[in-house]
């Protein structure tokens, strides 16, 4: 029954078109809404055409799939041989893509177990490899989904942003928080934090924002096994110079990604988003 179980997750998860192919995961696409025209994450819109948007002040706003698309994706996973479904999805804080996937589910034609993770970006990511590599191992639906979840409890993701003004113009984070992390040229450090994006700390430089974010990195990784993602939009030196850097300080290495963030992600950070997720297996 387990190579039946099909895992879906959405656009946000950044994962590697390999690693989706190499476990099957299928993902559905959140929508960038540039100026008057509604765009696909991941086929109709880059990453790069968002941030020069951003640069020249054009709306830029980001919207859910459709339970519609959902429903859709859940009928061709049925349609493929699947028994049932996994399907995880950012965190219901910042999105209402959970709630979409939970109303489509409810009338699909084999079971659907929808996942808020949490989540987002590789964070997201490493909880859907999670569970394909459970089913792949043999697992149930049930295991599936136990592997996902526990995933989802013990990652961290951290990112810097050299402003929070996108943050905050898209509702991501609060007005007050925003006037402190401007205040005096301050640059913020943030984090997930029970599924909402929260100001972790307050540096006053953009280099020692990026130093402390990887001493944060180093100590949340320990000694051991860990799978990190670094992202970025438009900062792609900066990018690989800190994969460097944790490559030789984190022990416990097992894979290490990284990557440009999409089109949503990158809507809500602006240019400068430089991240790490922290994944122990």
């Amino acid at each position: 029954m387990s190579r039946h179980v099909a895992i879906i997750t959405d656009s946000t998860a950044y994962l590697p078109q390999q690693a989706m192919e190499r476990h099957h995961i299928t993902a559905v696409p959140l929508t960038v809404v540039l100026g008057n025209e509604a765009l696909e994450e991941g086929t109709e819109i880059s990453a790069r055409s968002v941030a020069h948007a951003l640069q020249e002040r054009t709306s830029v706003t980001t919207s859910r799939p459709s339970p519609a698309t959902f429903a859709a994706a859940y009928q061709r996973a049925a349609d493929a041989g699947a028994h049932g479904i996994i399907s995880l999805h950012l965190s219901s804080e910042i999105s209402g893509t959970y709630d979409a996937a939970l109303l489509a589910a409810q009338h699909a034609p084999v079971p659907v177990r929808v996942l808020d993770t949490g989540m987002v970006a590789m964070a997201l990511g490493f909880c859907a490899l999670a569970a394909a590599e459970a089913v792949a191992a043999g697992g149930t639906m049930s295991e599936a989904v136990a592997a996902a979840e526990k995933r989802a409890v013990g990652t961290s993701a951290y990112f810097y942003v050299d402003t929070l003004d996108y943050l905050r113009r898209g509702g991501r984070i609060g007005a007050a928080q925003a006037l402190l992390g401007s205040a005096l040229a301050v640059k913020p450090l943030l984090q997930l934090g029970e599924g909402r994006i929260e100001l972790r700390e307050k540096v006053r430089t953009a280099s020692k924002a990026i130093a402390r974010l990887e001493e944060i990195v180093v100590e949340r990784s320990g000694v051991q096994e860990v799978d990190i993602a670094v992202h970025h939009l438009a900062a792609s030196e900066r990018a690989e110079q800190l994969a460097q850097r944790l490559d030789a300080r984190v022990p416990g290495l097992v894979e290490l990604h990284v990557s440009e963030v999409g089109a949503v992600i990158g809507a809500h950070t602006g240019p400068g988003l430089l991240g790490a997720v922290v994944s122990p297996r």
